[in-house]
């Protein structure tokens, strides 16, 4: 069994959906050919809720980590919030941490959360350093590799993010 854990941009480009999409297919799919695809994502708006998709696409269970008690109804999106749901119902473990609120805090403990539970990392992440606020893709990343975990960029060619 393979987890795979993911960080990535939440402001991608319209167009580069389907293009990120195609690869995390690709990365992916050797690991659901073992039948034994794990992946944990925090389903935020963007990279997180297309890995989770392409892995239930691919027959592999979800673990859902939830960075806060109020993380629903104080930072899901209305244009996020049937597909936050439906990735919710179908995920075969759901994971609330124990803050009372969504701040950088409880996504930093929600990004160990998800290095502490994976075996490898897919990090769809345009190669930036980190912004310095703690908590983001680049901060994740670098605490991978500090572990020693294998750690998949994902970031296809034509990719970018709103400006």
């Amino acid at each position: 069994m393979t987890t795979i854990a993911v960080t990535g941009h939440m402001d991608l480009a319209e167009g580069s959906m389907p293009l990120v999409r195609d690869a995390l297919r690709e990365t992916l799919k050797p690991y659901a050919a073992e039948g034994d695809l794990v992946g944990v994502s925090c389903i935020a708006k963007g990279s997180d809720t297309l890995f989770a998709e392409v892995v239930l696409e691919l027959g592999g269970r979800l673990v859902v980590v939830i960075p806060s008690k109020d993380y629903r109804h104080a930072e899901v999106q209305q244009d996020h919030a049937e597909t936050f749901d439906r990735l919710t119902e179908a995920a075969d473990e759901v994971v609330v941490l124990q803050h009372e609120t969504a701040n950088r805090s409880a996504y930093e403990d929600a990004n160990s959360t998800l290095l502490r539970q994976a075996d490898r990392l897919v990090a769809v992440w345009s190669g930036e350093p980190p912004s310095g606020k703690g908590g983001g893709t680049a901060d994740t990343v670098l605490a991978a590799r500090e572990t020693g975990m294998p750690v998949d960029v994902v970031w296809p060619e034509g990719a970018a993010r709103r400006s």
